[in-house]
């Protein structure tokens, strides 16, 4: 050893400062060269989009994280000056010709979700951001019994129980202050029903003065932490294996991301505390997660993990708490600024239920033409893009080749601002789908749910 450790000290040693700038100038040309590979080298190369966002992730990271989450915005931008095949990243191509929507999402799909893309939601075990079309097609078949029409018929009670409760809100409010904040008060009763469905157990957002608004922000304000883990997936292990306190300290996004996480558990620890006692559900109806729990769900179900189902739970809660709520603001607030379309509605609402004591039920609602143009709104569900990866087979669009591995995705904002479809698309017109022609052929680019294998569970 002492022979060793005298020869190690006759060795020359390079400065500090040397080995340092070494490696400063080996980093800045492997950077240098993956630029210059994925301008000009990649497969990608030939398709027209910005040079920055050729050459880095980091432009889009930029616009969600930094300019609040706008890149769809710049997508659309770059459309109008590259066409309708855009490279919007070193490894995605954004497309905005509708016709290619239907290539891309359908039953039987082989392309698949982008695992670094839905990575980000920090909920790799749920349904919705599973990568495999295989193994969601089995947990998507023991999630559908509970979204089918039948069911959501069954459960309609639920829906006018929470419906009475916002209009006692919105009366209560009104005589008192003359005003109500229904965008909380939709988005309450969105996340009330999907509780109680879920878990028997309503968060009760109806009950509280603000229709839980600290809940809503929550969910609002962790996805910053979904973009810095999309960018950074090693940065998503890491946030997830530290202490509470210490996520506190570091980011206010990522506490309430763990914080939604916490809530989930809670509910499904108690749910599955149940069904180990063998216990009936309060209202003796069966729940999704009490079903999920037991392994004669469907063909091939697995009885998954708590922490799987935590997941879960996290998606379906999430899911509910702003794209019903947002799509009824929306209906709302157009039908009673333009007079013509408020006039139109209650004439079609007054001749279906003469007793304005009746409840409304869903099998009647679902037949008022003119209700359901205003339900086909101006709100796009998830508004940006929906990744998928290209399957071995490549694929070819608007003359441009796509290779197997690449990444190319679609979004509602666009397909629903398509000029061509929609003629005077920021126009709220319920009337574009009273002729049943034309109502058949908008209804195939509607796609704020999605489509195919894919598309939102909570589509019957």
């Amino acid at each position: 050893m002492t022979v060793l450790f005298s020869f190690a000290q006759g060795l020359p040693t390079a400065p500090l400062g040397f080995v340092s700038g070494s490696v400063a100038s080996a980093t800045m040309v492997w950077y240098a060269a993956t630029v210059i590979y994925r301008v000009y080298f990649h497969p990608l190369a030939s398709i027209p989009g910005p040079w920055l966002a050729r050459a880095t992730h980091l432009y889009c990271f930029y616009y969600n994280c930094i300019r609040g989450g706008r890149f769809y915005l710049e997508v659309e931008r770059m459309h109008k000056r590259y066409g309708p095949v855009v490279r919007i990243s070193p490894d995605e191509v954004h497309l905005s010709d509708p016709e290619n929507y239907d290539r891309i999402n359908y039953v039987g799909t082989p392309y698949f979700k982008s695992p670094v893309f839905y990575g980000g939601f920090g909920t790799d075990q749920a349904t919705f951001t599973t990568p495999s079309n295989e193994i969601h097609r089995v947990k998507r078949a023991a999630l559908n019994p509970f979204f089918s029409a039948k069911q959501v018929l069954e459960l309609e009670g639920i829906v006018q129980e929470k419906a009475r409760k916002l209009e006692e809100r919105i009366k209560s409010a009104l005589q008192r202050s003359g005003s109500v904040n229904l965008h909380n008060g939709f988005r309450a009763v969105s996340v009330d029903v999907i509780t109680d469905y879920a878990f028997d157990n309503c968060y009760n957002l109806l009950e509280q003065a603000d229709f839980g608004v600290p809940f809503f922000s929550m969910i609002r304000d962790s996805g910053t932490a979904f973009w810095f883990f999309q960018q950074f997936p090693l940065l998503k292990v890491f946030a997830f294996a530290m202490p509470f306190w210490l996520a506190k300290l570091v980011s206010g996004s990522l506490t309430m991301m763990m914080m939604m996480h916490q809530a989930c558990r809670r509910q499904i620890l108690r749910v599955k505390a149940s069904v180990d006692a063998a216990e009936e559900t309060q209202t003796s109806r069966p729940t999704i997660f009490h079903q999920l729990l037991k392994p004669d769900s469907v063909k091939e179900y697995v009885v998954p993990t708590v922490e799987q189902l935590v997941h879960e739970a996290y998606i379906i809660v999430a899911a509910a708490a702003d794209t019903t709520g947002n799509a009824m603001t929306i209906a709302l607030y157009n039908s009673v600024l333009n007079r013509e379309i408020y006039s139109r509605l209650t004439a079609e609402m007054k001749n279906a239920f003469p007793d304005p004591d009746a409840e409304f039920d869903l099998m009647t609602l679902e037949k008022l033409p003119y209700l359901v143009g205003i339900l086909r709104r101006l709100s796009y569900g998830v508004i940006g893009r929906l990744p998928r990866v290209v399957p071995a087979s490549g694929a070819e669009f608007n003359g441009h080749t796509v290779p197997a591995g690449a990444i190319v995705s679609m979004s509602a904002w666009m397909m629903h601002r398509n000029e061509t479809i929609f003629p005077d698309p920021d126009k709220f017109d319920p009337s574009r789908w009273l002729n049943p022609a034309a109502s058949q052929r908008l209804n195939r680019y509607l796609v704020a749910f999605g489509k195919g294998s894919r598309q939102c569970v909570g589509m019957p």
